[in-house]
């Protein structure tokens, strides 16, 4: 897939802990195009990522309309959402 600047969304429930603004960068996965947006928001990684810099378990990430992985493809046009997992009751 070619590399390109991809749309990174975070959604309301993030931003309540930390200025996440929708942001645009360049990476061929996942992973890369966090890396770059986490290099100018360094407190976001920490809400996103664990100490193994694997997702959190409370947080999802989808590339437009299917669950990723770190190192899942991401192509000029694609847009990621990283949210936290919410539960009630």
């Amino acid at each position: 897939m070619l590399q390109g600047m991809a749309v990174v969304v975070f959604t309301g429930n993030l931003k309540r802990h930390v200025a996440c603004p929708r942001a645009r960068a360049e990476g061929a996965s996942v992973g890369a195009v966090l890396d770059k947006v986490f290099a100018d928001n360094p407190r976001l990684r920490a809400y996103v990522l664990d100490d193994q810099g694997r997702i959190r378990a409370h947080v999802n990430v989808y590339v437009n309309d299917r669950r990723a992985a770190l190192d899942d493809a991401v192509g000029a046009r694609d847009e990621i959402f990283v949210f936290q997992a919410l539960s009630g009751g």
